[in-house]
């Protein structure tokens, strides 16, 4: 079955980090851009981060860079988002895409950042 799985989200003070997994399956991301997008209520779906598995290029929009990191595990088929110096208007679900020849979802993880 191929498919997408996020999962690290959740509860998290303002300042503090959370670290987002996206696991494939039933495929490999070799050659397939990756990215991060967030959703928050009564807002557009907007991209945060994308790699490029081909080359290596990644992308970050302004209001993250400098906090967030986008990395992947080849081994485990994994991307990840690494989110530092959390602010409230971090607050959405998260999902991640890949996209090549197809474009596969995941189902999104809540991150909520309030004191």
């Amino acid at each position: 079955q191929v498919q997408l799985v996020e999962s690290g989200g959740g509860l998290v003070q303002p300042g503090g980090s959370l670290r987002l997994s996206c696991a494939a399956s039933g495929f490999t991301l070799d050659y397939y851009a990756i990215g991060w997008f967030r959703q928050a209520p009564g807002k557009e779906r907007e991209g945060v981060s994308c790699f490029s598995s081909s080359d290596g290029v990644t992308y970050y929009a302004d209001s993250v860079k400098g906090r967030f990191t986008i990395s992947r595990d080849k081994a485990k088929n994994t991307v990840y988002l690494q989110m530092n110096s959390l602010k409230p208007e971090d607050t959405a679900v998260y999902y991640c895409n890949a996209v090549r020849t197809a474009n596969y979802w995941g189902q999104g993880t809540q991150v909520t950042v309030s004191s």
